[in-house]
């Protein structure tokens, strides 16, 4: 059987194997922002639904959140103070922001065709919330990984060049000897920079295509 020209395959999680929609959060959070407070925010007269989506997961307090920065406690209570929110607790805020994932099924089979034949690593922008409750809810996909690579943990966030070090050092493998599978675009852009290969995600049909291309048996 040919062996692979990869040692080591890198892998996101979100949109990749791990589906989300941030959407699913914004309308259970909602309720607990009165109308008044979603007509005085900072920074804009009238708060539409998109624009509480942007400050509640487009923010500098989220990229905080994803590189550990900050806990998650503290977060929840700036979030508080940022959008508004009222009359919820930690305990019910945390089931309403992490319950928006969903597993892509045939990605987590290529993924374990794919670990017959390489070290697997998830390298993934994350918090501390999400991730606890991933690895929990969905932990015999994650166990698909040889390591885990989280922005929080190493203090920082795709496309910084430490997470991409990390998780090659964490498999002794060469930037060449690696594959890296993304669905930005501008996350590939930076792998390749380092001398990654690299397969942008659409969905896994297209990725098949892409390995056997490249001569990536799984």
């Amino acid at each position: 059987m040919k062996e692979s020209k990869f040692k080591l395959i890198l892998c996101d999680l979100g949109n990749v194997l791990v589906n989300f929609d941030h959407r699913i959060a914004v309308r259970k959070i909602l309720p607990f922002i009165p109308l008044e407070k979603r007509s005085s925010l900072p920074g804009v007269a009238q708060k539409s639904f998109e624009e509480v989506y942007q400050l509640f997961f487009d923010s500098k307090l989220t990229k905080d959140f994803e590189e550990g920065k900050i806990t998650p406690r503290y977060f929840f209570k700036r979030l508080c103070r940022l959008i508004g929110m009222k009359n919820i607790s930690f305990d019910r805020f945390c089931p309403i922001w992490n319950d928006i994932f969903f597993v892509n099924k045939p990605m987590a089979a290529l993924l374990g065709a794919l670990k017959k034949r390489h070290k697997l690593h998830l390298i993934s922008n994350i918090n501390k919330l999400h991730y606890d409750y991933i690895s929990g809810k969905f932990a015999s996909y994650i166990r698909l990984f040889d390591k885990c690579y989280l922005s929080y943990k190493i203090g920082a966030c795709k496309p910084h060049v430490d997470i991409y070090r990390a998780a090659m050092s964490g498999a002794n493998a060469k930037p060449e000897e690696c594959l890296y599978i993304d669905d930005r675009v501008d996350l590939i852009k930076e792998a390749e920079k380092l001398g990654l290969g690299s397969v942008l995600f659409k969905n896994v049909s297209g990725l098949k295509k892409q390995l056997r291309k490249m001569k990536v048996p799984f």
